[in-house]
């Protein structure tokens, strides 16, 4: 039995897999996010060991045998989130998250600091990575930097209360803009260039090899043996990988989380910072991997339940069904920024926009077009991106809905496919990482999962779907001079 532990933005889930890859229990815990100030995104990672313990006891009162039996744990993860450290290991202020757009001056500090920035991470400087978080805690909480000694992501937090020590995977440290990702290591230049070294950075392992153990008194409150594996465990998207058996080139998957992502395996090292294309290494030993990030994905369906009136996600989706194919030509264009863009944009300073109201709107109609527009946005990132060699896996919160997998198919024009437990995402990989650290077998382990349905693309939506997506993209290059 294997334990996955997915730290997101929006809840902590832990997943039991049996060694016949049955998903044997699910436990979540819903988490908040604080904005304080515009551009701004933390949780205070007290939350995030509240919600465990909330699961683990939820998973001790269903599933106490399968508890019990468990050999090892993997750990899955929000990316890119800065949690500082004292020298006590205590947490000196609130976590910085991956959605945070306050640090666009230290991305430029940053490429001037090392201009080979790009050839040395894989990526452009952005402010949603680690590296210029830090910077602007350095220039606006000089007090807090000088008393940091270990940086760690959110979920090598975790571990470290989990198993007292400090380490984090290759694929999560890739998100850092401190790893240098072809070689698997992190970089001295870039470190320097925020002020930090070697000393103040988890031991990396990858994901798939044992990083720890779970501590005894752990184990005794939640009724495990002693000596259980912790692994390295993944990135969320790596994870989700993993989870879907996507670890060979030209595999992939698109997410519809929080944020929204395009995700295709590779063999080597890929790097395309020009197209805002991330290159990071794979959640297994010499495997690398392609991403295009929106910000706001599924987010944005829950950002207009709240605010038009629904009573929740599928309530709104269910109304943008009720839509003909010509009253969806009439709709509203929604440009889903509300949280900056990351691909293919690069702009902090995005914003939402919902255009071309008219009295004959309705609810439906806006329904209609926040789900079209965080679709036309994932297309947007797929366009920087090499053609996956196949179908692209879904996953996410958002793959509950039949009726948005079929327009996101229709819109990406590549075949989409839905996995039994898709929904589990990242959890399901980092249980399966666990599974891997405990010895077992990549081609057994990665497998795929049976096949729950498939989206083909329509050929007949295709001109219409066209037609929208070009005036989405007109809007964004009309209103990007106005984002402030």
């Amino acid at each position: 039995m294997y334990l996955g532990l997915d730290l997101g933005t929006s809840e902590l889930k832990a997943l039991l897999l049996a060694d016949d890859h049955r998903i044997v229990g699910v436990a979540r815990c819903a988490l908040t996010v604080s904005r304080p100030q515009p551009l701004w995104s933390e949780q205070a990672p007290s939350q995030w060991w509240d919600a465990l313990e909330s699961v683990m006891q939820q998973l001790r009162a269903e599933h106490a045998d399968a508890l019990s039996a468990v050999r090892s744990i993997g750990l899955s993860g929000q990316m890119h989130g800065a949690v500082l450290l004292d020298d006590k290991d205590e947490v000196l202020r609130p976590a910085i998250l991956w959605n945070d757009g306050r640090s666009a001056a230290q991305c430029e500090q940053l490429l001037r600091a090392v201009p080979r920035l790009g050839e040395i991470t894989g990526n452009l400087a952005m402010p949603g990575f680690t590296a210029p978080k830090l910077l602007w805690v350095r220039a606006h909480e000089p007090e807090l930097f000088a008393r940091t000694r270990r940086v760690l992501l959110p979920k090598d937090w975790l571990r470290l209360k989990l198993g007292g020590e400090a380490v984090s995977d290759m694929s999560d440290a890739s998100g850092t803009l401190w790893l240098d990702v072809g070689r698997r290591d992190w970089s001295d230049d870039m470190l320097a260039a925020t002020g930090l070294a070697r000393a103040q950075m988890p031991r990396l392992v990858e994901g798939s090899e044992v990083s720890s153990t779970l501590k005894p008194e752990l184990a005794v409150r939640w009724g495990m043996r002693r000596g259980v594996r912790i692994a390295g465990g993944a990135g969320d998207n790596a994870a989700s990988a993993v989870g879907m058996g996507l670890v060979a080139p030209g595999e992939g998957f698109v997410s519809l989380g929080t944020s929204g992502v395009i995700f295709v395996s590779g063999a080597a090292f890929a790097p395309n910072p020009a197209q805002a294309v991330h290159a990071f290494c794979h959640a297994l030993p010499g495997r690398w991997h392609q991403m295009s990030v929106m910000l706001s994905a599924a987010s944005a369906v829950s950002w207009a339940a709240r605010t038009f009136g629904f009573a929740d996600e599928a309530s709104l989706l269910a109304a943008a069904a009720t839509l003909s194919s010509d009253a969806r030509q009439r709709a509203p264009l929604f440009l889903p920024y509300l949280s900056g863009e990351r691909s293919p944009h690069n702009n902090p300073q995005a914003q939402g926009a919902l255009f071309g109201f008219t009295h004959a709107h309705a609810p439906e109609d806006i329904a209609y077009a926040v789900a079209e527009g965080v679709s036309l946005g994932l297309r947007d990132g797929l366009d920087t991106l090499e053609r996956p060699s196949g179908d692209l896996s879904l996953v996410g919160g958002g793959a509950r809905s039949m009726w948005w997998a079929q327009l996101l198919a229709d819109i990406l024009e590549v075949p989409l496919a839905l996995g039994e437990g898709g929904e589990a995402g990242g959890a399901l990989g980092a249980a399966r990482l666990g599974w891997l650290a405990d010895g077992g077998a990549v081609d057994e382990v990665c497998r795929r999962p049976a096949l729950k349905q498939g989206f083909e693309p329509r050929s007949e939506q295709a001109a219409g779907h066209e037609a929208r997506h070009g005036r989405f993209r007109a809007l964004y290059l009309a209103l990007k001079p106005c984002f402030q």
